[in-house]
């Protein structure tokens, strides 16, 4: 009897375990996954709903602007097979995807790629898609820190380090974790009165927290003081 493995059923068990594993990330490590087509359905809908109170000089401007807009889009799409000449349909896909991600959230190369494969892309597809753009990863780091600092708080260290766990480079998350302008100490406020929402604390335990964390002492040390321990 042969001990070989099935190469489909070894790849479809890679594909469940890492499902699996993206599924037991924490909230705040969690990908973002946007439905851009939803958004559009919910836009068309009010559109043809204000459509019907229109008057005819509504229509006549919307005529006006719609042509405008099949022109410059004419006119995109002549630059853009001008840019990629050897695109393949696939191809052009992808990268129209990975451009409309970007126009509504950040993303690293590492997770665009991802994110368009979840969309179904191949990897070679997702990765030509992703690099296309020729995005400004740095940029986009800076992006995602002031993302993540808007729904919770974090030291400077442990923004990097999350920034890091999203795809970004070491260089691209230290960029973006200290040019992201936050007032350290405030985070270190912040998080110090989460915890205390969700758990009770010594002053002494709960700077030790802090420091693991990532702030400095001097930092954990005005958050507690903040926290009134």
């Amino acid at each position: 009897m042969s001990d070989s493995v099935d190469p489909k059923l070894a790849k479809a068990e890679a594909k469940a375990e890492k499902a699996k594993n993206k599924a037991m990330r924490p909230w705040f490590k969690k990908k973002r996954f946007i439905l851009p087509i939803a958004l559009v359905a919910i836009i068309g809908f009010s559109t043809a709903t204000n459509g019907g109170n229109s008057n005819t000089g509504d229509v006549v401007a919307n005529d006006e602007a719609n042509s405008s807009t099949e022109v410059g889009s004419t006119e995109t799409e002549t630059q853009a097979a001008e840019e990629f000449p050897d695109e393949t349909v696939s191809q052009t896909n992808a990268r129209e995807m990975a451009d409309s991600y970007l126009r509504s959230s950040a993303f690293s190369l590492e997770g665009l790629i991802e994110q368009l494969e979840y969309e179904g892309f191949s990897n070679e597809d997702a990765t030509y898609g992703a690099e296309a753009v020729k995005a400004d990863w740095k940029e986009q780091a800076l992006l995602s820190a002031e993302s993540y600092l808007n729904s919770s708080a974090f030291s400077q260290t442990g923004l990097q380090e999350q920034l890091a766990y999203e795809g970004f480079t070491d260089e691209e998350a230290e960029y973006g974790a200290m040019n992201v302008e936050a007032d350290w100490n405030e985070q270190a406020a912040k998080s110090a009165e989460s915890y205390l929402n969700s758990s009770s604390f010594s002053r002494a335990g709960l700077i030790d927290q802090l420091l693991y964390e990532g702030f400095t002492q001097e930092q954990a040390e005005f958050g507690v003081d903040q926290a009134g321990l």
